[in-house]
């Protein structure tokens, strides 16, 4: 299935297998060389960033394997952004030119995912970009950091718009740009840092692009491009074909803003409706709720509505250990149509703010899948457990310091295995940062990380367990979150039971504990103050009492479930000595499967 079947006219499948390999490298270089050059830890430990090489019609023809979908997925919007913009300001591309973009209404994921883009020039003649993309700790927002921002009231108060600024012009630093941005973000050293780091992997990119293109001809280079494109297209096609027309339709919830007075703010709905007829398919989020004019949940269209989908569609229908390696390109939007309309959650009008989209977003994602559900029961996991995103931060003599911490979801339960266990979910896909790389530059400590005990989503594949982290401020700094899925339980699914909801709570110095809600702006903390974030567990697969006596045994010793859970909601009799009384639990199984 991996291989280049129908021959492209003018062009030989070797010479466009190689091109593949070729444009795959560049950006694999990119990310690798980002990574080792940024300062921060969200980009350099958890790999919040994206890189691609984008042809002169906006069609991305390649991304860094190993970075974020969210980051690398909106890079063609980011193009799309950028040439609109210029085209109204009158203004063009020279060779030598690096434009900075970060506008959540033209393209960009949210505002503080900043986009680099080095225009491509072969012989005086544009020919594509070369755009890299990173989260930034801070871009100058109302309170520090740039994820817990949760109270927003536009955009303006999210911090720094840039769009399609040149920060160099022919190759010419304009100084005043930097200047601005030095004296407006807070820890500017390390996010001005990572901004030059993201322009040197651009430049990379850029000029490998070029030596790609000297070597096999430009258009060598564009037929092979495109029969790539054609190629990723025909596979996706050829999947829907193998879905029944219909309509499927699903239901997701959101948080919000549990602890407001207005409940337009609250238990809010993503709705989505899978149209399949041939080999296209029109996602509809028709019924969403509207938008909220003053809190930051609402999601950009293009940036982060789409890639949820994106991503969604491709991992489940193409999936790897199918389809073997596809290219990531453009062709694998085309059969795919969005519907959102104006005003909604998933498609805001300006000035709406959007900073806090990131759990959103993994809502929509969350609820495709389980509209698919109904079409591709064995290609689907049970309800996903969702992140929640912290902001610490405090001073050191005048100087801010800014930590973003990513606290990890987990997965419902799949056909045939349990679910993955305190990792990050759908389009964030971003790492675990190491505890000893939070310790040795933030005064913080970690004084408890581990898994959930006895609180594992049953089913004949149970859901994947949360995790608990529990983290120490060693002076005083203050905090804020950005969270959901402490209201909602992530969903079972064909018998399986739901998940278990997320929780976060602030143990002060004196033993007090106080529970909060999933977002929380930015609040004091003293020194020896604890912050509690348990992860949500994911919904189990399957009935429960159709699962392996043995493995549920291994989940008792395990501490996923208690004796007491494996009884009642498994039927397996487990001793004292733990062992399995097969006899007793044949008769617990057969009493319950008569009832």
């Amino acid at each position: 299935m991996n291989q280049l079947n129908e021959k492209a006219q003018g062009i030989d499948q070797i010479t466009v297998q190689v091109v593949l390999g070729a444009l795959e490298n560049v950006a694999v270089e990119m990310g690798h060389k980002l990574a080792r050059m940024s300062y921060s830890s969200i980009i350099r430990e958890s790999e919040d960033f994206g890189c691609a090489l984008v042809d002169v019609k906006g069609q991305q023809l390649c991304e860094s394997t190993h970075s974020t979908p969210l980051q690398s997925g909106p890079i063609p919007g980011y193009i799309a952004g950028i040439r609109q913009i210029m085209q109204e300001r009158g203004d063009e591309f020279y060779p030598g030119d690096v434009i900075m973009h970060n506008s959540a209404y033209h393209g960009a994921s949210h505002g503080p995912d900043f986009g680099f883009c080095v225009p491509v020039f072969y012989k005086y003649e544009l020919i594509g970009f070369s755009v890299t993309t990173a989260h930034h700790l801070d871009v100058g927002a109302s309170t520090p950091g740039s994820c817990g921002i949760v109270d927003a009231v536009d955009a303006y108060a999210e911090g720094l718009q840039f769009k399609a600024i040149k920060v160099y012009e022919k190759g010419v630093k304009n100084r005043y740009i930097w200047d601005i941005l030095r004296d407006n973000i807070r820890a500017s050293d390390m996010v001005v840092g990572d901004m030059e780091a993201q322009i040197a992997a651009a430049k990379i990119g850029a000029q490998r692009y070029v030596e790609i293109v000297e070597r096999f001809g430009l258009s060598t280079i564009q037929a092979a491009s495109e029969e790539l494109m054609n190629y990723s297209e025909r596979l996706f096609r050829n999947a829907i074909k193998k879905l029944p027309d219909g309509e499927y339709r699903a239901v997701g919830f959101l948080d919000g803003y549990v602890d407001s007075d207005d409940p337009s703010k609250k238990n809010l709905k993503i709705v989505v409706t899978a149209i399949v007829e041939g080999s296209d398919i029109t996602v509809d989020l028709s019924g969403t709720s509207p938008q909220i004019d003053d809190k930051p949940i609402n999601m950009p269209l293009i940036g982060t509505v789409d890639i949820a989908i994106y991503l969604t569609l491709r991992s489940i229908l193409l999936d790897s250990n199918s389809y073997g390696h596809i290219p990531q390109n453009t062709g694998l939007t085309r059969p795919v149509k969005i519907v959102a309309p104006k005003g909604t959650l998933c498609n805001p009008i300006f000035p709406a703010p959007t900073i806090a989209r990131f759990c959103s977003g993994n809502i929509v994602a969350d609820t495709l899948m389980k509209a698919l559900s109904q079409v591709v029961p064995q290609q689907v996991s049970a309800g996903v457990g969702n992140l929640q995103v912290v902001a610490f931060s405090g001073m050191v003599n005048e100087n801010y310091w800014v930590y973003m911490d990513i606290m990890e979801g987990s997965y419902g339960g799949r056909y045939g295995k349990d679910g993955m266990d305190a990792v990050d979910t759908l389009y964030a896909n971003t790492r675990n940062n190491p505890i000893e790389d939070i310790e040795s530059h933030y005064p913080l400590r970690v004084t408890r990380y581990e898994l959930r005990d006895k609180e594992c989503a049953p089913g004949k594949w149970r859901g994947g367990v949360g995790s608990i982290r529990e983290i120490n401020f060693l002076q005083d700094g203050s905090f804020s979150v950005e969270g959901d899925g402490h209201v909602f339980a992530p969903w079972g699914y064909d018998g399986g039971k739901d998940g278990y909801v997320g929780g976060l709570s602030i143990k002060s110095k004196t033993g007090e504990v106080v529970k909060v809600p999933s977002k929380l702006p930015n609040r004091f903390a003293s020194e020896g103050s604890i912050i509690q974030l348990v992860g949500p567990c994911g919904g189990g697969y399957g009935i429960p009492f159709d699962r392996q006596p043995e493995k549920v045994l291994d989940d008792v010793l395990d501490g996923y479930i208690s004796k007491e859970s494996a009884l009642v909601d498994y039927g397996v009799v487990v001793t004292e000595s733990n062992n399995i009384d097969y006899e007793k639990t044949a008769e617990q199984r057969n009493q319950s499967y008569r009832q």
